[in-house]
């Protein structure tokens, strides 16, 4: 009861709302990320050809779980988003202008939504691996990890490679290799893609008291960090290629990509100063994209 205590903090005063504070609650730039992610171990889970319909599910399904456990993020992080700088302090439920009560609400509703859009149209183990990622998320990072340890992206990006896994299971009802191969390189790629950003917020993590690699560690060592990992997530992305899991359109976009991955991994190493994390950061955005991207037109073609 303690561990939960910490987040039964009293609301905002309450304000009025629009819609576009539920859209919000989604956070639909990580909603976006995902979904395609998952689209597109879907497309390759298919051969190239998948059902429609069943793509559309995972489209709608997928976000729908992921919007769900972000509406459950804003609540338990209400208290942090407050003190983290204007960008957070304005979100709906910390800003008073939704209650946490109609946010656990509101993302219960999607998550329902969820499982029976998926359950129907995909598979019943697509439309649960969804909704574990959701649960992985919020009670295995979010309440778990996010506040006790400077390792908490390791483990927890797991959930955002959970609805690959979903995707996939969309397809064929089952996880095959390239499954495990997309959920091993979005694991991997986690790391130096959110402390290049961590390294952004370094001020903004110290000030809510947040375990983040910056605050504990340092830049340099975060930087180094970002390098290390770097290097394990193009050695990663490399081997459904270089095995044949995934075809030579694949494999010429893994190493160009990694090539592009590594360079600024390394000039942030060098001088980790946070105008090159943000360049790193949201190249790694564009680099996952591509990456899913790539492996789908490689089963397609």
């Amino acid at each position: 009861m303690t561990a939960l205590n910490e987040y039964a903090l009293p609301s905002a005063p309450a304000q009025s709302w629009s819609w576009r504070d539920y859209i919000t609650l989604t956070k639909p730039r990580i909603m976006s990320l995902l979904v395609l992610t998952a689209a597109c171990a879907m497309i390759a889970g298919a051969g190239g050809n998948p059902d429609l319909l069943r793509l559309l599910a995972v489209v709608i399904g997928g976000g729908l779980a992921c919007g769900s456990a972000s509406a459950l993020n804003h609540v338990l992080d209400r208290d942090i988003d407050r003190v983290m700088g204007e960008r957070t302090a304005s979100r709906p439920v910390a800003a008073g202008r939704v209650s946490p009560a109609a946010a656990v609400s509101f993302a219960a509703v999607l998550a329902v939504l969820s499982f029976l859009i998926m359950a129907s149209v995909d598979n019943l183990l697509a439309a649960l691996l969804a909704m574990s990622g959701g649960i992985f998320y919020v009670v295995v990072y979010t309440l778990g990890l996010k506040r006790r340890t400077s390792e908490n992206i390791v483990i927890g990006g797991a959930a955002g490679a959970i609805p690959v896994l979903s995707g996939w299971a969309a397809a064929s009802g089952h996880l095959g290799l390239g499954a495990w191969y997309l959920f091993a390189i979005v694991l991997v790629w986690t790391p130096p893609h959110f402390w290049s950003l961590a390294v952004l917020l370094e001020d903004h993590y110290r000030a809510a008291n947040v375990p983040m690699l910056p605050v504990v560690k340092g830049t340099a060592a975060t930087a180094r960090r970002v390098l290390l990992y770097t290097l394990l997530t193009v050695a990663v992305t490399l081997v459904p290629g270089l095995t044949g899991t995934f075809g030579p359109v694949y494999l010429v976009s893994a190493a160009l990509l990694g090539a592009g991955f590594l360079a600024l991994a390394w000039r942030l190493w060098r001088s980790p100063v946070r105008d090159r994390a943000a360049v790193t950061f949201h190249f790694s955005l564009l680099y996952l994209a591509l990456l899913f991207v790539a492996a789908a037109v490689s089963a397609a073609v």
